[in-house]
């Protein structure tokens, strides 16, 4: 499909910014630098927004309010992507506050955002005077029928059991998303297939990055004059600290390994100003220093890590299901210093998640819903628990991506995962107790699902892949790799890069480890399925049964008269898919469940007659008179279903009828819902 950028078309008071095109997508990316104001805090002031105007769809916002206001999950997930791949790559002591903003204005329902959304956003900063010598882009690949597809239109996708989206410039890979896509079976790939699939990306994202370089070659902005002061470290504070506190900083190195905070420094930082004349602020930036270079020099030369462990090893997991009587499901997953309380709720489709796509021309229902929630008290720290920001959004959505395909029943589940204490990879724990939470409420599945986080290390040559990081680990390390999946294959996968790349060899091995990894857990797991007592008497049970599509309407009654009937007679929940013609039945009590079901198929036997293909004007036969009203008779008919007899053909005859009479009738006309009928 035709792509084209024009970097002097609009917003030219910005610092970069692009009309991106994409067949008939169009999108606005820009860059805005505040070249006046630098921040001291030691973090990238960088602030990614994607944005999405319904009227690219030509529609109106959804909803009571008619104006775009609270972004959308998919909007915040994909502003998540375009800053996980960018950030990296800002040179280290880039302290100027920095605003990407991308805006679609066209959408075609074809073109696929979330590569348009970087391709945009990456070609608007390179072009910007900023210093990247590179243009990011992005790939997905999918596959069919045993092929993978690159970059596949949203059709595709849709019928194809990967969904893999990799960014990077030239040979280096920045960011990794992989899901499994659900289907009639699991669609669990293994690490080979996806290595491979990972090699076909690469290929694809360096013959894109040259392509985009000669392209933008002419339209790149004169250097900004910047100030890009690199981290200005007193050796002399270094050297101190490393001679005299080598004991001090190993000991807080093993303190932390047991909280993500950074409590254990700040007094050993205070301890050492009380001797010397330095600046807190220099002792704190040595001691951070030397954290990092005595972390990482422990796990390159000594082959050992901060809480003893090998490099290879899991921690310690504990497991505990249905411990909250009046839930659903639920499971307490406990892997060191990490503890996730996970809880089942499973509904009927009234209780689905409604929501609407910039492509959809009507809302959709979310079926599988995953809520992640991390208060503050979990690392240890004082403030209010508010609503969920990106990053709660982000890990619930790797959860239910490493879940979704797993999942064989049909009920509006959803998953709620409190963190309790964290220390690395809360989302992975999520994944394990997830699995065992939508067990535990007898939600049926086709395999229990594990999640890992691996690390890595890496100085010049050297390099250690560390499984099961900690929240330590993963501030000082160079990747934070998290992979789910099942006994089987992986499910999903989330990978970012802190080097600016990474070597597919190394990524091989990763992906191994994390295989050894998770097999382990699956093992634990298993033997807490095998404990699993399921809250009968709160869980609610499910039938489901085919009748004909044509049918339903029977069944729902004028105005939803029969429906509410039999749902408020009987205590149940009744959901019809007509599209495939399928009733499912859900509440307590297997005999509500099966009285249920009896009475819509006694209903749709007793309806049958409304099909009248076997009878035909004229035809003469003896039947039973089932009811007497104020307008005629009810007449059972011999192939099943009543024929009407009006009074005025009985007054004609002079018949006096009663139930149970047995007569001869003449079928006189035939209609689309009714038989009339005529006395002999």
């Amino acid at each position: 499909m035709n792509e084209s950028f024009d970097f002097t078309k609009v917003a030219q008071q910005s610092c970069g910014a692009v009309w991106y095109r994409h067949g008939k997508t169009i999108l606005l990316a820009s860059v805005a630098v505040d070249e006046d104001k630098t921040i001291s805090e030691d973090f990238l002031p960088l602030t990614v927004q994607y944005i999405e105007k319904t009227y690219a769809n030509a529609k109106f916002p959804s909803g009571f309010i008619k104006r775009e206001s609270k972004p959308s999950d998919f909007e915040t997930l994909t502003s998540r992507i375009i800053d996980r791949t960018l950030r990296p790559l800002f040179p280290k002591g880039y302290a100027y506050p920095t605003q990407i903003s991308v805006i679609v204005l066209s959408y075609d329902g074809v073109s696929d955002l979330q590569v348009c959304a970087l391709q945009a956003a990456s070609s608007a900063l390179y072009v910007s005077g900023l210093p990247f010598n590179y243009p990011v882009n992005a790939v997905r690949i999918g596959k069919k029928q045993g092929a993978f597809i690159i970059n596949p239109s949203m059709q595709d996708l849709q019928e194809s059991s990967l969904d893999l989206y990799i960014s990077g410039c030239n040979e280096d890979i920045l960011m990794i998303e992989m899901r499994s896509m659900q289907g009639e079976t699991p669609n669990e790939l293994s690490e080979e297939e996806l290595y491979r699939a990972i090699e076909v990306a690469k290929t694809a994202i360096a013959q894109k990055s040259q392509q985009m370089m000669q392209a933008f070659q002419n339209s790149i902005h004169s250097p900004m004059a910047l100030d890009i002061s690199v981290e200005n470290l007193n050796a002399e504070i270094v050297d101190f600290v490393w001679e005299n506190y080598y004991e001090a900083l190993d000991s807080a190195l093993k303190q932390m390994a047991k909280s993500e905070r950074a409590s254990q420094l700040h007094k050993l930082a205070l301890e050492i100003q009380r001797s010397v004349a330095w600046s807190f602020e220099e002792i704190v930036s040595a001691l951070e220093f030397c954290k990092k270079r005595r972390l990482r020099e422990m796990i390159l030369k000594e082959q050992k890590r901060a809480d003893g462990r090998r490099l290879d090893e899991v921690r310690e997991i504990a497991i505990e299901t249905n411990l909250l009587p009046c839930a659903h499901g639920s499971c307490l997953f406990k892997r060191g210093q990490t503890q996730a309380l996970v809880v089942s709720t499973l509904g009927s489709d009234n209780d689905a998640q409604s929501y609407e796509l910039l492509g959809d021309k009507t809302s959709s229902k979310e079926r599988f819903m995953v809520h992640y929630n991390f208060p503050s008290f979990s690392v240890g720290e004082a403030s209010m628990i508010g609503a969920p920001g990106r990053r709660e959004l982000g890990h619930g959505n790797l959860a239910k991506r490493a879940l979704e395909s797993s999942i064989k029943d049909r009920r509006v589940i959803r998953l709620v995962s409190e963190i309790l204490e964290s220390n690395g990879s809360s989302s992975m724990a999520t994944v394990c107790g997830g699995s065992l939470a939508l067990l535990a409420s007898g939600v049926e599945t086709y395999d229990m699902v594990a999640g890992v986080a691996m690390g890595l290390v890496k100085e010049g040559d050297d390099f250690a892949i560390l499984t099961d990081i900690m929240g330590l680990e993963d501030h000082c390390g160079d990747m934070d790799f998290k992979i789910a999946g099942t006994r089987h294959g992986i499910t999903a996968l989330q990978m970012d890069i802190k080097l600016g790349g990474i070597d597919l060899g190394i990524l091989k091995q990763a992906l191994n480890q994390a295989k050894r990894a998770r097999l382990h857990i699956l093992d634990i797991m298993q033997e807490a399925r095998n404990k699993i007592q399921i809250n009968e008497e709160i869980v609610p049970l499910i039938i489901s049964f085919d009748v004909p599509a044509d049918r339903m309407v029977e069944i729902i009654g004028q105005g939803g008269k029969i429906i509410k009937e039999i749902i408020e007679r009987l205590g149940v929940n009744i959901d019809l898919d007509r599209t495939i013609g399928e009733v499912r039945i859900s509440g307590l009590g297997r005999e509500r469940l099966e009285s249920a079901k009896e009475y819509i198929l006694e209903l749709l036997k007793k309806n049958q007659s409304k099909n009248f293909s076997c009878y035909s004007v004229g035809m003469e036969f003896e039947g039973c008179v089932k009811k007497i009203v104020d307008f005629g008779a009810f007449v059972e008919m011999p192939n099943g279903g009543d024929g009407l007899l009006h009074i005025s053909k009985m007054r004609a005859k002079k018949a006096e009828l009663c139930v149970g009479d047995i007569v001869s009738c003449r079928i006189l006309a035939i209609g689309q819902n009714k038989i009339e009928l005529d006395l002999i």
